[in-house]
């Protein structure tokens, strides 16, 4: 039997014996010491592959004094697991935060996670043997917000599609081609419901199509350099959304990338730091009148066919997970215009607001409320 890499209480006194990580986590922060606290312990209660934890910090304060962070990091040190705090000033957005942090990074894997996420014990090591078994440049977990357990959407969830015997393909993926609609298979907690309604055991690991994986991705580092990282983030201004969905897709047309289940991460719901999201990345990476489909490196077009990459609206309604986030302040039971009011004031961008703007003018008991009557209006 092959030892764990994560050296245990009996052994955190003993001196080191370093071993090379096979995946380097890179997090992005940037004022939420209790939420980096949780991620960071999640982090600690991963038996295997071994891995070094690499944050930047663009907090007004550096998050590496905060006794909750520091005590975490204290933990996983002593379990062998290297962690790195750089503090990464002036801001200027995203995508450059997420390069500096690829650009730290030397092990063979990288797990980008956001800074509020958890991860249940046993999670990397999924990924890890996901990210093996399927070959792609890519493999993550749909974060799910767990306020919704209750909240089963059939309508959404009729949409997922397992790549067939684990074989992940190349393929392409545009905000108007029809492969753009599986963004709806992880609102809410739609990963959870869709792991139950297949009876999958805790260690199972079913591939699945994406549009793409928000707050939890792993890349094979060598597929994402190759396709460029986030080196376009010099054509972005400082405050826009969505660099991690652009990353993923050149990395798709190139290796492939999947979903896995069942998800290990969960959500903990605080409110975005991302307040301004009018400028859409991959507007901006990919022109609305880029329409022809891509071929993959054997010559051949991805999975989805031309009349899939014909120009079609974009979805009606804005994603209920990302509006809940500019809702964090909402204090339940709430009315339409207090709730329309904190959006506002959250920063929450125009299409956002106007979907709230059409709900029934009641009284809403909480969350799940309202994205029931977002999606109903």
């Amino acid at each position: 039997m092959t030892p764990r890499s994560r050296r245990g209480a009996a052994r955190w006194a003993a001196p080191p014996q370093p071993i090379p990580p096979r995946v380097d986590v890179l997090i992005p922060t940037a004022g939420r010491p209790a939420e980096l606290a949780v991620t960071l312990a999640g982090l600690a209660a991963q038996d295997d592959p071994p891995f070094a934890v690499v944050v930047s910090d663009q907090s007004d304060e550096a998050v590496s004094e905060q006794p909750a962070v520091r005590a975490m990091a204290r933990v996983l040190e002593a379990q062998g697991r290297p962690v790195r705090f750089h503090r990464h000033l002036p801001r200027r957005g995203m995508a450059e935060q997420r390069q500096f942090l690829l650009d730290l990074a030397g092990a063979p894997r990288v797990l980008f996670i956001d800074d509020d996420v958890w991860l249940e014990p046993g999670s990397l090591a999924r990924l890890d043997a996901a990210m093996t078994e399927t070959g792609c440049g890519f493999v993550g977990f749909a974060v799910q917000g767990l306020s919704y357990l209750d909240d089963v959407r059939p309508d959404e969830t009729a949409g997922f599609e397992a790549w067939k015997a684990g074989r992940v393909a190349p393929e392409r993926v545009r905000p108007w081609s029809r492969s753009f609609e599986r963004w709806r298979l992880h609102n809410a907690a739609n990963p959870t419901h869709l792991a139950a309604q297949r009876r999958l055991d805790d260690d199972d690991r079913v591939a699945y199509r994406v549009a793409w994986i928000g707050a939890c991705a792993m890349f094979d580092r060598g597929a994402l350099l190759e396709a460029g990282g986030f080196d376009f983030w010099p054509e972005l201004p400082p405050e826009h959304a969505g660099e991690d969905r652009v990353a993923q897709w050149r990395v798709m047309e190139r290796r492939g990338g999947a979903g896995i289940l069942p998800s290990g991460a969960v959500h903990l719901e605080s409110p975005t730091t991302v307040v301004d999201r009018r400028c859409e990345a991959s507007d901006v990476v990919f022109p609305r009148d880029e329409q022809k489909p891509s071929r993959s490196p054997d010559g051949e077009h991805g999975a989805h066919s031309r009349a899939e990459e014909k120009e079609r609206p974009m979805t009606e309604h804005p994603n209920p997970v990302q509006i809940q986030k500019y809702l964090g302040g909402v204090d339940y039971p709430a009315s339409k215009s207090d709730i329309v009011d904190t959006a506002r004031k959250a920063g929450a961008a125009p299409d956002v607001v106007a979907a709230l703007e059409r709900i029934e003018d009641t009284e809403y008991d909480g969350p799940t409320a309202v994205s029931s009557a977002v999606a109903s209006a």
